[in-house]
């Protein structure tokens, strides 16, 4: 993968609210595109794998999952993702789970906008060494 369109674009001058709004279609299409190549589903299935693997309270677990191995460039981004302050609470999720969703997000929008597909692919790569219905 790598960026579809080469706009210009400086994600460090980004809000991290802007980078989690592309961050959340990019790790989307992670999972949309893993669940598709796994193999055929009814459409309706694949939707809910989908929806479950991109879930704020998923997100919040993959997120902790990598906290462990980012570099600190990756940390500052995540945690500018998890301390903003959106307009509108989680439906579905705890607060603290939408924040650290939030955080993964902003860091897939960065590593993404930057141009760093190799690494966004290391990354959700991790996620998926889980086994079983909770890989992410």
């Amino acid at each position: 993968m790598e960026r579809l369109l080469q706009l210009p674009c400086e994600p460090a001058r980004r809000s991290a609210l802007n980078l989690a709004f592309v961050g959340d279609t990019v790790f989307d299409l992670l999972v949309r595109e893993t669940l598709v190549c796994e193999g055929n589903r009814p459409v309706k299935q694949q939707h809910a794998l989908a929806a479950a693997r991109v879930k704020a309270a998923a997100q919040a677990e993959a997120a902790q999952k990598l906290l462990p191995v980012l570099t600190e460039r990756e940390k500052e981004q995540f945690l500018r993702g998890r301390n903003a302050h959106p307009n509108h609470k989680a439906k579905n999720a705890t607060t603290g789970d939408y924040h650290y969703a939030t955080g993964l997000e902003t860091l897939f929008g960065y590593l993404y906008l930057s141009g760093e597909i190799d690494r966004l692919r290391a990354l959700f790569a991790l996620l998926q060494d889980t086994k079983g219905d909770e890989t992410i």
